[in-house]
Parts: structure tokens; C-alpha cells; sequence
């Protein structure tokens, strides 16, 4: 057991209870995912900080509990339902229920030891939902256009185009919100504008690593690349030298990542000769991309760690 925490609780979390599995006593009970049953998990859990709380990411379900044990002093991590799923695979595990789901997660936060969540600040969790919110509009968006050029009937062609503009507006109307959101918070104002002091990077990506990255400029190279899925992973075997690939990580910081590299490929300087040697050396393309987009994550992590802007010189070999 790691020396760091005396027990492990593993809590599965579904819309309306939680399941409670302490590993070390063997202990198991139900409680309700409410106020209430906080209070209850918190009178059973033992001195905080001796203690490390796993629970998965739900969607949101999870988020009120996280925020209620991390107020009241305990360690919670939040983890990836899949590498969960992928240990009890491992264990033999197949079975499927929530009692039996709570024990897993336990199991998996003892072995793996995964990072404790740090407390998001109010405007931190609303700043991430008005950036899911405006990628919600975007995908809609997106899929009204889509349609259009399958549409031959005049009303339906009208309500499309309707939709469209209606949609249209209410990014507009959350965009301005993001950035009155950012504007009312100085460290928020400052980290956006260090961002976008690197060529290539936008409001919107800047805004949304803010929003969903929250790590950015705390942790060294190696470990955000690797919680954002750009680090590239080797696959050998024996004499068997696979090709080196990307896996997991937050898959909406990419996608942010992946438009800044695209525009930054042509205008930053630094980006742009990495790029050219590359595909110099033959890489293909999206392993050139996907390099560009590691290297424009490391560069605004040293950013926002050093608190300094852009400087060519300074980030060369970054």
C-alpha cells in the first residue's frame, strides 16, 4: 500500500446513490448522491488527508461530491472510466455491478496511485461549461450545415438556414460571455493573454486550455503532454520496433491543439522551421502535426510556469 495514504475508497457514482468500498476494512454501504449522503461519507471516511477518495469521471454526476470532500480537506482523484474497466479486464474481472464497480475503483487508485484532483475555482467551472456549451453549438451547427446540401424542399431548406442563424447568434451570445468571464478574473485575463502572445493561438484555444486544462504550466513537459494524449508511446517488442503513436489524454484540448498547430505551421516561426525538418526527414503528415501540437503545448506550459510572453529566443528549444 502506498506509504502516502493508510486506505483507499473506491465510489462508484450513478445519478442518485453512490457506492462506498473501503479497501482496507473490507467495508461496503450505499448512500445517496446528495447532501445528505456527503455528510454520511464523511462521517465514515477516516482524518483527512490519510486517506485517498477514487472516483470516475461520470459526465458531471461526480462533480458536487468531488468539490464537498475536497472542501473538507480529503485527497479525491478523478479517473478515466476506461483505464478502470481495462484493469478489472485484467484482474478477470468481468462482472459488472455497482458494489462490485466501487471495489474495482479502489483497487485501481491503490496500484496506479493516480493524481489528486486540485479545487477548481467558480469561475474556473463556469468558464468549462461555457466552453462545452459552445462546442455543443458548434457540433449542432455543423450538423444543420451538413444537411443543407441533402435538403431539395423549400421549407425545409428555410427551417435549416433558420436554425442555422439562430445558432449562429447564440455563439456569438456565449463567446461574449467567455470573454467577459475571462476579463472579470486577473488571472485568468493574464494567463489569456500570455497565450495568445504565441503565434497561432487564438482566444478560443486559449480560453479552452484554461477551461480544460487547468494543469497547464504546473506540471513538467513529459507529464502534460502526456495528460493531453501527444505523447507518443513506443511499441517494441523483442526485435519488433513498432511505430510510435499517441493514446488517451483529453481528447477536447487536442482537438483545440490540432486548429492552433494548423494556423501555427505557417505563421510562428518556431513551429514552422520544426515542421519543415520533419518533413525533411519524411515523417507523414499527421505525425508532423501531432509533433507541432506536443511542441506548442510544451511551449505554452513553460509560458504560463514562467509567466512570461512569447520570446523566440528564449523557446527555441523548448
Amino acid at each position: 500500500m502506498d506509504a502516502k495514504f493508510e486506505t483507499f475508497v473506491g465510489i462508484d457514482i450513478a445519478k442518485d446513490s453512490l457506492d462506498v468500498c473501503f479497501l482496507d476494512r473490507g467495508k461496503r454501504f450505499t448512500t445517496t448522491n446528495d447532501p445528505t449522503g456527503f455528510r454520511q461519507l464523511l462521517q465514515e471516511l477516516p482524518a483527512a488527508g490519510s486517506c485517498l477518495v477514487i472516483v470516475e469521471a461520470t459526465g458531471g454526476y461526480q462533480r458536487e461530491m468531488v468539490v464537498e470532500m475536497i472542501d473538507a480537506g480529503h485527497q479525491v482523484a478523478v479517473v478515466n472510466p476506461r483505464q478502470v474497466r481495462d484493469f478489472a479486464r485484467g484482474l478477470g474481472i468481468l462482472a459488472k455491478t455497482d458494489r462490485l464497480d466501487a471495489e474495482v475503483i479502489a483497487r485501481f487508485g491503490q496500484q496506479a496511485n493516480p493524481r489528486p484532483t486540485e479545487k477548481t475555482s467558480e469561475k474556473q467551472e463556469e468558464l468549462q461549461q461555457l466552453v462545452v456549451r459552445r462546442r455543443q453549438l458548434i457540433d449542432l451547427r455543423t450538423a444543420e450545415k451538413n444537411r443543407l446540401p441533402l435538403a431539395h424542399s423549400r421549407s425545409v431548406i428555410k427551417s435549416i438556414r433558420s436554425m442555422v442563424e439562430q445558432l449562429q447568434k447564440k455563439i456569438r451570445q456565449i463567446e461574449k460571455e467567455i470573454t467577459d468571464l475571462v476579463e472579470s478574473d486577473e488571472q485568468l485575463q493574464c494567463q489569456a493573454t500570455l497565450m495568445e502572445t504565441v503565434p497561432g493561438v487564438g482566444a478560443v484555444t486559449a480560453t479552452s486550455l484554461l477551461a480544460e486544462l487547468p494543469e497547464l504550466g504546473r506540471l513538467n513537459r513529459q507529464e502534460i503532454a502526456a495528460l493531453v494524449g501527444v505523447a507518443p508511446f513506443n511499441r517494441d517488442s523483442g526485435k519488433f520496433h513498432g511505430r510510435r503513436s499517441i493514446w488517451g489524454g483529453r481528447a477536447t484540448v487536442r482537438k483545440a491543439l490540432y486548429m492552433a498547430a494548423l494556423t501555427a505551421r505557417r505563421c510562428n516561426p518556431v513551429i514552422k522551421e520544426f515542421a519543415q525538418r520533419l518533413e525533411a526527414a519524411g515523417k507523414p503528415f499527421k505525425v508532423v502535426l501531432t509533433a507541432c501540437m506536443r511542441k506548442l503545448l510544451v511551449i505554452l506550459n513553460t509560458i504560463i510556469k514562467n509567466n512570461a510572453a512569447w520570446n523566440q529566443k528564449s523557446l527555441i528549444s523548448t
